[in-house]
């Protein structure tokens, strides 16, 4: 299972101070009372941390951190997405905390900017039953409330190519309502959208679709690219900057935001 974004957040924590006491994995392990194996894998984020193990790492590293063992309640804590019973493959926690996602959509309207009857045909067209089309409809309503929200904001620039929004996802009258949704969502101040046309031909996205998200309080970006069965994640600073340079450039082959929303409700009008 993929960790969620407060579980690499507190494992970065832990190897950082690790290496501040300037301890090799081993030796900390000796330490700790645990294999090289185990304790590797909660300074990857992969296993739970608990507060005992972040009082005896004060104490061993001789490193007082005020901070360790609310961060420590935090990774531990459910996710509010689990009562919908989803797996967010590590995404919907790093965007729970993100301030601000750049995203590239070739096939779909990205998530944020949906219509409850698109998301529908969507999940339908996934071959999910009843009950979890329902859960995945409730999650994402639930994190398009950020867009709005006034205490912590989420801003998203979003990069679509045309063929996307020419994909008749639902039926005409859900496609309809869905390019008018996505105009108006562009009135938002949180909100830049760019469409690439399809007069442009091929572009530097055709390789897929991927996310960046940003943090506040200085932690590192991160890239996130699904695939079918599962997503990567990716913070390495070399990978980001590629990622970022190839957004910057679809946005200079994309449309102007004005651009871009006359040719969605010139598309909403062709239906």
């Amino acid at each position: 299972m993929t960790p969620t974004f407060r579980r690499r957040r507190l494992a970065r924590r832990l190897r950082q101070m690790r290496e501040q006491a300037g301890l090799t994995l081993e030796e900390a392990a000796r330490l700790l009372d645990k294999t090289r194996s185990s304790l590797g894998r909660i300074e990857t984020g992969e296993s739970r941390a608990d507060v005992h193990l972040a009082r005896s790492i004060m104490d061993f590293y001789d490193i007082y951190d005020p901070e360790l063992l609310d961060l420590v309640r935090e990774a531990n804590r459910p996710g509010w997405w689990k009562k919908f019973g989803i797996d967010d493959y590590g995404f919907i926690s790093a965007e729970t905390e993100a301030s601000a996602l750049l995203e590239f959509g070739v096939i779909n309207v990205p998530g944020l900017l949906q219509t409850e009857a698109y998301m529908r045909a969507l999940f339908a067209a996934h071959g999910l039953p009843a009950h979890k089309i329902e859960n995945e409809v409730a999650a994402r309503l639930h994190r398009q409330r950020r867009l709005e929200d006034e205490e912590f904001p989420l801003e998203l620039a979003a990069v679509i190519d045309e063929a996307a929004l020419r994909k008749r996802v639902g039926g005409v009258g859900v496609m309809r309502a869905q390019l008018r949704h996505l105009a108006k969502c562009a009135e938002l101040p949180t909100v830049n959208i760019q469409v690439l046309p399809d007069a442009g031909g091929a572009h530097t996205g055709t390789t897929g679709a991927y996310t960046i998200l940003s943090f506040p309080g200085g932690d590192p970006a991160l890239l996130h690219v699904a695939y079918v069965t599962g997503a990567l994640q990716m913070e390495k600073p070399e990978e980001l900057d590629q990622a970022r340079l190839r957004f910057d450039q679809l946005r200079s082959e994309a449309l102007s935001p004005t651009e871009s929303v006359a040719l969605i409700e010139r598309l909403a009008r062709d239906l």
